[in-house]
């Protein structure tokens, strides 16, 4: 596909027909874009590559609380929600801004709450009722083949930021590309979010946030497929 992306144009929809999930990743492509300032990412993102190691460290205690608040009540506790959600939310701008698509030239906002003028977004439908059966086995059994397409697209980098595996590469050719030309190949940026749409995806699944299995889906572009996710009880 040989056309490019030169402004900030509204992204194309998600496949018709397609079915929402809970977990919605939205972007929009910032243009111009600079065609040296991605080189220097790694070290401006520095400073929420260290914050979000410690909200890291509080996503998995408060994982571990809503593992037994979940077996016992079948309630996820909506502060351990909002916060690990907002943990993803985070992750997801500072991914945006640098190596999990250099999206965008603006500087990521240090908050857990979203960011309605920033050009990336993420949020989660919250659960009035989640099984206590399946909290036992969907993080590490069911979410199994899952992590082992992710181990190819994500190469093992933290959800922070994306520095290996297909999305990196990818990533990179994105910056060559700005780098010679200081344009965003089109088809390229389409790509990428739905890579990383999967892996969002697939991490609100392993923290327990949904119920809702990720689905073997590629749903590329800055919108999400579908009409808005009502929540099921289970």
């Amino acid at each position: 596909m040989s056309s490019h992306l030169t402004s900030a144009a509204v992204p194309p929809p998600g496949p018709a027909g397609a079915e929402a999930y809970p977990a919605r990743l939205t972007a929009r492509l910032d243009a111009p874009l600079s065609r040296w300032l991605w080189l220097v990412k790694w070290l401006l993102a520095l400073p929420h590559h260290i914050v979000l190691f410690f909200l890291w460290v509080g996503v998995v205690l408060a994982s571990v609380a809503a593992f037994f608040a979940i077996l016992f009540t079948g309630r996820y506790p909506r502060p351990l929600f909002d916060f690990t959600a907002g943990v993803l939310r985070w992750s997801w701008r500072v991914a945006y801004y640098a190596y999990g698509t250099l999206g965008t030239d603006r500087y990521p906002p240090f908050t857990l709450a979203d960011v309605p003028d920033y050009p990336a977004h993420w949020d989660v439908t919250y659960p009035e009722r989640l099984s206590r059966g399946l909290v036992l086995v969907k993080w590490w059994l069911l979410a199994l083949p899952h992590y082992l397409v992710l181990g190819f697209f994500a190469g093992g980098a933290r959800l922070a930021w994306y520095s290996g595996g297909l999305i990196g590469l990818l990533t990179l050719f994105a910056g060559v590309a700005l780098l010679f030309t200081g344009l965003y190949p089109r088809g390229l940026y389409d790509l990428l979010l739905g890579l990383n749409r999967w892996v969002l995806r697939v991490a609100a699944y392993a923290t327990l946030l949904t119920d809702v299995y990720p689905p073997f889906r590629l749903d590329q572009g800055g919108r999400e497929p579908g009409a808005a996710h009502t929540t099921r009880k289970v």
